[in-house]
């Protein structure tokens, strides 16, 4: 494999295990807060039981997640050293942004948090909490103001090569960070939503026997899942949409890649359900349509055309000159309904969960093929935000920028691909190993169990008492 070749490898590696833990954390925090403030405002000491036992999951995940953050750092200024000094001017100052504001944020309060536990009011607390969960979401809007620019370049002039910016206003109103960050906020929410509630329902399969206190506690985190999920379902199909009409103008050729159309679609446009297409012929070889949709889904109505990739290409080589502009068409066409039908998924098995959890009949906790299907629900937001990152990011290709910058032009000249490739292989184990860890002991929390923490406590409230309190002498 080329040198070009191998850095696109470790760039997908680094950050798909990375994004394994960015919405994990983002969703788990919400809901812990969510489950705190329940606390404050119930008075009720479950809810307190409930945010201090799901708190290690996310402080697990918030670990990891700047471990493989830092690793994903390295990598980029290691092997995309043209790239950087082409977009530089442009990604300073959002980057500077996150990392001195947002990721300060952040951390500061989650380890005000983390160890004022019968310290402050507990109002005050749970602000830390929220300022926790307000600091996740400012370090993913300003990540994505930088990725954005990179799918719709605004705000910016070239000189000497190089893109400089011009317009910061306009690099954070552009539609298409709005459009991402809600779309990856959603996305986050319906992770933390998910998770729980599977988790929860693998433990109420897993530990016949427990307390009722215990039990209690997985039931109502089941069902707070469910609110969250649903609520996260609602955004992303919402969001997508948009980010999606928004993709018919910003990349044509990504549009039609994800619906498989090489040849003009016609007017009205059918929305191809399932297909597959001879990338070397470029040509579809089969597919299942159904008329009208692809017109309502990209105008909101029924009627008008799409362009199709070959019309596409005739253009880009007109811009730009010759190359190959067509995108890995399989991989986008299925890792896009992938993404939609889990988000469809989740939205069915979010409002049924919340229906047979109900007050009058909750028979969900006593139906272990419910529970089965809940458990399973755990993996599906992993394989959604990786194929919708897929899909942002391969739809791309050949540009680093869209229309400015191809991945070509933006790999380091002095990386060889034996080193591409040991530290590829260097990576991938410590990967393995960090991804071992982190279910290791996120397994170990859940068999642990909510009371197991509160005992912990109990102990460390009496060995951080004063030995001479009671009159010693």
């Amino acid at each position: 494999m080329d040198i070009v070749t191998l850095a696109r490898i470790q760039f997908a590696m680094t950050t798909v295990f990375h994004y394994f833990f960015v919405p994990f954390s983002i969703g788990t925090g919400l809901i812990v807060a969510i489950m705190e403030t329940m606390y404050v405002i119930k008075k009720q000491d479950i809810y307190l039981k409930m945010a201090k036992f799901w708190a290690s999951i996310f402080l697990l995940s918030f670990a990891v997640g700047v471990v493989t953050g830092l690793i994903q750092e390295f990598q980029f200024g290691m092997n995309w050293s043209d790239y950087s000094r082409f977009v530089g001017d442009i990604f300073g100052a959002p980057l500077a942004i996150e990392a001195l504001l947002a990721f300060f944020l952040e951390s500061t309060f989650i380890g005000l948090w983390l160890f004022t536990w019968n310290k402050v009011s507990p109002k005050l607390h749970v602000t830390f909490m929220w300022l926790v969960v307000f600091g996740t979401f400012m370090s993913a809007f300003w990540i994505l103001v930088a990725n954005a620019f990179m799918q719709h370049p605004v705000g910016y002039t070239i000189n000497n090569g190089r893109a400089e910016m011009t317009d910061f206003v306009a690099l954070i109103t552009s539609h298409q960070v709005w459009y991402e960050f809600t779309h990856v906020i959603s996305g986050a929410i319906i992770m933390g939503g998910t998770v729980i509630a599977g988790m929860a329902g693998i433990q109420l399969l897993r530990q016949k026997t427990m307390s009722e206190i215990t039990r209690d506690i997985y039931k109502k985190s089941m069902r707070i899942g469910f609110i969250v999920a649903l609520v996260g379902s609602l955004g992303v199909l919402g969001t997508g949409d948009l980010q999606m009409k928004a993709l018919v103008e910003d990349q044509p050729m990504k549009f039609a890649a994800t619906e498989g159309l090489y040849e003009d679609s016609g007017d009205p446009a059918a929305w191809t359900v399932i297909a597959w297409m001879n990338t070397h012929e470029r040509e579809r070889v089969f597919g299942i349509e159904i008329p009208y949709m692809l017109s309502i889904l990209s105008y909101n109505k029924p009627s008008g055309y799409v362009k199709g990739m070959n019309t596409i290409e005739a253009e880009l080589v007109e811009e730009h000159g010759e190359g190959n502009y067509f995108p890995p068409v399989n991989t986008l066409f299925w890792t896009f309904r992938i993404m939609a039908g889990i988000g469809m998924l989740t939205l069915l098995v979010s409002s049924a969960g919340l229906f047979f959890t109900r007050k009058k009949k909750p028979i969900l906790y006593e139906k272990r093929w419910m529970l089965w299907v809940v458990s399973l629900m755990t993996i599906t937001p992993f394989l959604a935000n990786t194929s919708g990152w897929l899909v942002t990011e391969l739809g791309r290709f050949p540009w680093t920028v869209y229309g400015l910058f191809k991945i070509e032009d933006s790999v380091s000249p002095n990386v060889s691909a034996t080193s591409l490739l040991i530290s590829n292989i260097t990576y991938f184990t410590l990967f393995l190993v960090l991804g071992g860890v982190m279910i290791y002991f996120v397994n170990r929390q859940l068999h642990k169990g909510p009371e197991h923490a509160e005992e912990l406590e109990a102990i460390e409230n009496q060995a951080a008492k004063d030995p001479f309190d009671g009159g010693g002498y």
